[in-house]
């Protein structure tokens, strides 16, 4: 019934990712939304909110509730950004850093999964094509 909707399909992809992911970061008390923003912190630290946003295709206010969480757990600091005082610069703190690799590496599981699941370069073709049609969209 719906095998050409774009809608449905991403849709029950999402879901079926979320699935995956959530089991890779349960471990550490993330969601999967959480841990990759996360993961955006520490591989460019003081990066600002701004650009964290633009990085992860989320809403300001999107980033603000997910900063507030991995504040409230010790995994990030924020600090005044360059110019703007109203601009805060992300940084991880030493709880984010001492899970880094871990993070990683269970993030690499998964990805190494679902190569295998797929083959390589279907993997790498499939996601090159989302984010294309995702870019044409915005």
């Amino acid at each position: 019934m719906f095998d050409h909707c774009l809608y449905f399909n991403t849709s029950a992809l999402a879901r079926r990712l979320e699935q995956e992911w959530s089991g890779a970061f349960a471990t550490f008390g993330l969601t999967p939304p959480q841990a990759f923003m996360l993961r955006a912190v520490l591989a460019r630290p003081g990066l600002l909110q701004r650009e964290l946003s633009d990085t992860l295709s989320i809403a300001k206010s999107t980033a603000t509730r997910a900063l507030d969480f991995l504040a409230a757990k010790g995994y990030v600091e924020r600090h005044p950004g360059p110019g703007d005082g109203r601009e805060k610069s992300i940084y991880p703190t030493a709880r984010a850093l001492a899970i880094h690799a871990e993070l990683d590496r269970a993030s690499a599981a998964v990805t190494a999964r679902l190569q295998q699941v797929l083959g390589g370069g279907e993997f790498a073709a499939t996601v090159s094509k989302i984010k294309q049609v995702r870019t044409a969209l915005e």
